[in-house]
């Protein structure tokens, strides 16, 4: 999408507060490859194994002594994955919607269609017990190629949506800025879901209350996942950008020009390797970070038996990182 297609939204971000700054370091301990591009989220399945998925289309499993399998192809840009428990794969696929790939590879598209229109950027998905899917789309007017757009824009196009186990799809929350990680409680009674934009971590009850989990955020959350230590793990895209705070609440001529500038003179976000850790009260325990340049752009996290990955949009493998102390 053309960049002068820019339709700004006023709103005033919350002040930043002081920075603490990591916990720990981040430290890369080994690569997985994919022999693709782009492992944008990752996920432990049952077996240990990090499912993830590549700019090619491509879903992996990847084994921790370097194995690779290919357990589907969606033919699109997969985003989300969660493993299932019969060893297929919910897909949020970028390009065709959301997905099944069965354990023998066949992909079914369960959702290419919401509120009467295509289903764009489908980012997050989890599974309750009874078979109800829940998932996230990030924003209904940018793609994933010109997704900073939206950070500019603030559309406030996200939405969280319910499949029932019949087929039924029905958007609960919408307006929601640049919607993103997802999951499931432990004891399946609500949810936690991630917006990029608006620096913040909610609940979502099924009732239809939302409740802060973690707010003003000192970046952007990405895709998060529950943790074997019982952890709400949160990838952090990039930090904030305080001339984007300053522009977010001015007249929107001013983002549009910014927004217009050689892609060289725009706003960049600092390159940083960041995941957190938070308790299920919303106490941080863990603040990890790099600029070292080992690795970068970090979309994704997940933690199993005190194994820590992640992935990323913009590099070629998935990172296993040295554990830290809790």
């Amino acid at each position: 999408m053309p960049r002068r297609h820019l339709r700004p939204r006023r709103w005033a971000p919350p002040r930043a507060v002081p920075d603490p700054g990591p916990t720990a370091p981040l430290v890369v301990a080994r690569l997985l490859r994919t022999g693709g591009h782009g492992p944008e989220d990752v996920m432990f399945d049952a077996h240990g194994y990090v499912v993830t998925g590549t700019g090619d289309g491509r879903i992996l499993r990847l084994g921790p002594g370097g194995s690779q399998t290919v357990a589907g192809d969606t033919g699109g840009r997969p985003l989300g994955v969660q493993p299932c428990a019969d060893g297929g794969v919910l897909v949020c696929d970028h390009d065709r919607g959301l997905l099944r790939v069965a354990p023998d590879g066949t992909v079914e598209v369960l959702v290419d269609e919401v509120d009467g229109a295509p289903l764009t950027f489908a980012s997050n998905v989890v599974e309750a017990a009874d078979g109800t899917i829940w998932f996230t789309t990030s924003t209904s007017r940018w793609s994933l190629e010109h997704h900073l757009g939206d950070m500019f824009e603030h559309t406030c196009t996200g939405r969280l949506i319910r499949r029932d186990p019949d087929g039924t799809v029905t958007t609960v929350l919408r307006d929601l800025k640049f919607a993103n990680g997802l999951v499931l409680a432990p004891d399946g009674s609500h949810l936690l879901f991630a917006e990029t934009s608006g620096y913040r971590i909610s609940r979502y009850w099924p009732d239809g209350r939302v409740e802060p989990f973690a707010e003003n955020l000192p970046g952007f959350p990405d895709n998060m996942s529950l943790g074997s230590d019982g952890l709400l793990w949160v990838a952090i895209a990039a930090p904030r950008n305080a001339l984007l705070d300053r522009l977010l609440p001015l007249p929107g001529l001013l983002r549009l020009l910014v927004w217009n500038l050689p892609a060289a003179l725009r706003p960049k976000a600092t390159p940083i390797a960041w995941v957190m850790a938070f308790d299920l009260d919303g106490r941080l325990v863990h603040d990890l970070r790099t600029s070292d340049g080992s690795y970068g752009f970090v979309t994704s996290v997940a933690e199993h038996a005190g194994t820590v990955v992640v992935g990323s949009l913009t590099r070629d493998d998935v990172a296993v990182l040295e554990p830290p102390a809790r």
